[in-house]
């Protein structure tokens, strides 16, 4: 789940790893163009703790170069010549783990290695800048093709490479720009199978673009609800290439789900996940890791927010009474210190508030 399976694990393996292929299909002729993406293959977290953005933590470990080393390792083995972007901001937390990110890549020089801030050169309207991002790899690109057979099934080109994306959550910035890249090779695809001619592109059709767009939008929020449970932000930017009103609000309360599920929901996913996967094997012999141990989320979090509303609302009815006489104002500064109090302890035990798994730990 997004919160709690960040960056890679001792293995090499990242989180949110998908390798995403776009088909065609024309008289016959048959195309593809692969993309894949997956978090950022250090030793890192970002653990809920009832703030809207958790800070994000790099784990310090004696082994990070080797977890890096070992997961573009396997990409060269399996994609051929890589071209990894990353799309996160470079300031605040996202920054410091991008340097983190760029400091590793510096000693893979069989891999490219290129840093854009989406949100810095995009912002949420400015969808075409991601041509400067293109003019950065475009002939990489282009070297790295796309693979294509004819009827009789004799293969055609081969796509001899691949381009690994991430953001933070490799969800809304990176559908984004995967959406912008298969656009290209799919302009590419089409002049070379003689569907369009050297001046056309797939914007020309509004029929066929509307399509493509929705395909990848579609698959964009089957991967967001598959790791966030939420669909994707930012999809107007892949259904109509800018942001309109109802998309403002729909990714408004998606952002307001992915918090709730976040915080209080998605421990118990994980430990099902780890279950059905098989990562987490029963020990009868051993004692249950589902044992209370502290703060208990289900125990706690209720009574909390009961007395924060209740300490709220008495708040609010004694002030409206405080004038009448002192004894009415001491009540009302008393609820708000209980209340202050209360929240107090809830911020500082934000951690233990929320859900989180029980089964398997972080690496």
């Amino acid at each position: 789940t997004r919160m709690w399976r960040r960056g890679a694990n001792l293995e090499g393996d990242v989180a949110n790893f998908v390798e995403t292929e776009q088909l065609v299909e024309i008289d016959g002729l048959r195309s593809s163009f692969m993309q894949i993406r997956g978090s950022i293959p250090l030793l890192w977290e970002q653990i809920v703790d009832l703030s809207y953005k958790p800070r994000l933590r790099i784990i310090s470990h004696e082994q990070t170069s080797e977890v890096v080393e070992r997961h573009f390792h396997d990409i060269l083995q399996r994609y051929g010549e890589t071209i990894a972007l990353d799309l996160t901001d470079k300031h605040g937390d996202e920054g410091q783990l991008s340097a983190a990110y760029a400091s590793e890549m510096q000693k893979l020089p069989d891999v490219r290695y290129v840093s854009f801030d989406f949100h810095h050169v995009c912002g949420s309207t400015n969808f075409d800048n991601l041509h400067l991002l293109y003019d950065q790899i475009s002939e990489e690109f282009e070297k790295q093709r796309y693979f294509l057979v004819d009827k009789e099934g004799n293969i055609l080109e081969e796509q001899k490479g691949i381009i690994r994306s991430n953001c933070i959550d490799c969800l809304d910035r990176t559908n984004v720009t995967q959406t912008f890249f298969a656009q290209e090779s799919l302009n590419t695809q089409l002049k070379r199978i003689g569907v369009f001619d050297s001046s056309e592109c797939i914007s020309m059709f509004a029929e066929d673009y509307v399509k493509f767009r929705t395909l990848w939008a579609e698959q964009g929020d089957e991967i967001s609800l598959e790791y966030a449970g939420t669909h994707a932000l930012k999809g107007d930017l892949v259904r109509y290439g800018k942001q309109t009103l109802g998309g403002k609000i729909k990714d408004g309360m998606s952002a307001i789900s992915r918090y709730y599920l976040n915080n209080f929901h998605d421990g118990i996913r994980q430990d099902a996940m780890d279950l059905i996967s098989g990562r987490y094997s029963i020990n009868r012999n051993g004692p249950s890791p589902f044992q209370l141990n502290g703060f208990e989320t289900l125990s706690y979090l209720p009574v909390a927010s009961a007395l924060i509303v209740g300490g709220l609302t008495l708040t609010t009815f004694t002030l409206q009474q405080a004038g009448r006489n002192t004894q009415q104002f001491m009540a009302s500064v008393l609820w708000a210190g209980v209340t202050a109090g209360v929240m107090a302890v809830v911020k500082a035990n934000g951690r233990q508030f929320c859900s989180r798994p029980r089964l398997c730990g972080l690496l």
